[in-house]
């Protein structure tokens, strides 16, 4: 009877989350490391990069990165489905983020509050996401967008929170609107002003930088703009 209630109440638990969700949660709630070894390959990758763009040192998150999925292993159990694994995830990283800011702040006294698209000077401006994105390029096209993917990541840090979790969610992370407000638990409004005030933050911060690499673009000889060697 105990194991017909236990089954019930794991039904109903997984009933609320998405069907191809269902199947490994009840592998994890039953403690299959083949499970945990699955979800580790899903989410360590962009829950990795959600932690190292919103701490302060980002040498720090491969070990918050762990921590994270100790808790997320220890805590499957008492997950009740009320949203998506993915989003259960997230806000668990997004909490221990949150401790570790605070404990920065306490033990390190250097928090510096400063206050996406990115504007290069051109109609369309240039995408966050494929800033920080790898592409087969040119090796002087190439030389230039890691030079500006590294200032993207080092002003990011810059962008106060709660501004910069949002552009990261949102812009790099891919989230929809409404999960990033599930995750963050506001209001998707909340989220829409969030991503507007930290693009503009972004964007600010980055100016400076964008019209200097406008105006070395403009003055650079073809033959090295192109990525050819001329004679």
């Amino acid at each position: 009877m105990q194991a017909g209630v236990a089954l019930g109440n794991l039904a109903s638990a997984i009933g609320s989350v998405r069907p191809e969700e269902a199947a490994i949660l009840g592998e994890l709630k039953a403690g299959s490391e083949e499970a945990f070894r699955s979800l580790l390959a899903q989410y360590q990758q962009p829950i990795y990069s959600l932690v190292a763009r919103t701490i302060r040192n980002s040498a720090d998150a491969p070990d918050l990165t762990q921590e994270i999925f100790i808790k997320v292993f220890r805590g499957i159990r008492g997950f009740k489905g009320d949203s998506s694994l993915r989003t259960w995830i997230y806000r668990i990283a997004i909490h221990e983020v949150s401790n570790q800011r605070r404990w920065w702040r306490r033990h390190c006294e250097c928090e510096v509050a400063l206050d996406v698209e990115i504007d290069s000077g051109e109609e369309d401006g240039i995408s966050l996401l494929d800033t920080l994105a790898g592409h087969t390029l040119s090796p002087f096209d190439a030389a230039a967008q890691e030079e500006l993917r590294m200032r993207v990541e080092a002003e990011l840090r810059e962008v106060p929170e709660p501004f910069r979790t949002t552009v990261v969610l949102r812009d790099i992370e891919g989230l929809a609107y409404e999960e990033v407000a599930e995750i963050l638990d506001v209001q998707l409004g909340t989220v829409k002003s969030r991503l507007m005030r930290g693009r503009a933050a972004l964007k600010a911060r980055l100016t400076p930088f964008m019209q200097a690499q406008q105006k070395a673009r403009d003055g650079a000889p073809l033959h090295r703009r192109s990525g050819k060697a001329t004679l």
